[in-house]
């Protein structure tokens, strides 16, 4: 299975009633834990980065740990690009060999936002891999992605959008925020089924993607994926956990090795990633 594109395992999800969680990754820690807690669910799993972690590592360096990631795994994994914020960006990380990416033109006007996605869908075309898109604009700060107040999804605008594009999946604003929550979000679930709905109607009916997911509870994401959802993702909470382990390590004035306390992270990340997973209810997908 190992290594391919987010198309085959959002099609599935599509079909199955359930979601796929993408995780983001910021080093070879993060990304052997992940995917280590995939196999134990035998779940799929998408591996992402976001400009901050790219311009901090380098697409080269994230795209050989993704693919090493992958490469013994018995489970589908993937490596994405989270919100590519620029044409440039997005076909470098194609031809870095990411398996799939994202053109988040949602700051945009509608029409400056197709066309941008346009391209970004043509060249992606080319290397057969999928894009993701957003539309309304999903609000909070995580690394330097400012969504500011956000912007809601427009149902009738999401018909358009996906019509004049050709993306494989869409990601929509319904309430959700980057970063941890400093009070419970208030989720427009309706505006989801109405942008599913409508989407369905005109015979565009694609995988919708959920940004913003940490700190929502267990029974909201069921929510969002039972109106249409097929990709979570997940960042905020993994950097959290992970930092607790190796805090917690390095109580220990003896520890020293960076394999010891980078250990104590992957264990909390992996006990955060199998939850999320579990939540999705994606665990077990991996046999098809």
């Amino acid at each position: 299975m190992a290594y391919v594109s987010t198309a085959d395992m959002l099609t599935r999800a599509l079909e199955g009633g359930y979601a796929v969680g993408a995780f983001n990754i910021e080093n070879m820690e993060t990304a052997m834990a992940t995917v280590a807690a995939a196999e134990e669910l035998r779940s799929p799993v998408i591996l992402q980065t976001t400009p901050s972690t790219v311009k901090y590592a380098g697409l080269g360096m994230l795209r050989a740990i993704g693919f090493a990631a992958a490469a013994h795994a018995t489970v589908p994994v993937a490596l994405h690009l989270d919100h590519g914020d620029s044409y440039e960006l997005a076909a470098s990380a194609i031809e870095a060999g990411y398996s799939s990416v994202m053109i988040d033109g949602s700051s945009l006007s509608l029409d400056e936002n197709i066309s941008l996605t346009r391209r970004v869908v043509s060249a992606a075309r080319q290397a057969g891999i999928p894009v993701e898109a957003e539309l309304g604009r999903v609000g909070g700060k995580e690394d330097s992605y400012d969504g500011g107040e956000g912007g809601y999804t427009d149902p009738a605008d999401a018909v358009e959008f996906v019509r004049a594009t050709g993306v494989g999946s869409l990601a929509v604003s319904i309430g959700t925020a980057h970063g941890f929550y400093k009070s419970a979000p208030k989720l427009d679930v309706e505006r989801l089924h109405e942008i599913k709905k409508r989407l369905v109607a005109a015979g565009l009916d694609l995988p919708l993607v959920l940004h913003g997911a940490s700190g929502l509870s267990d029974d909201a994401i069921r929510e969002c994926i039972a109106g249409g959802i097929c990709k979570v993702n997940f960042a905020t909470e993994l950097r959290g956990a992970y930092t607790a382990g190796v805090r917690q390590a390095l109580d220990d004035p003896a520890v020293y090795d960076p394999k010891k306390f980078g250990r104590a992270g992957m264990e909390r990340l992996k006990e955060s990633v199998r939850a999320k997973i579990h939540v999705c209810g994606c665990t077990g997908r991996a046999e098809g």
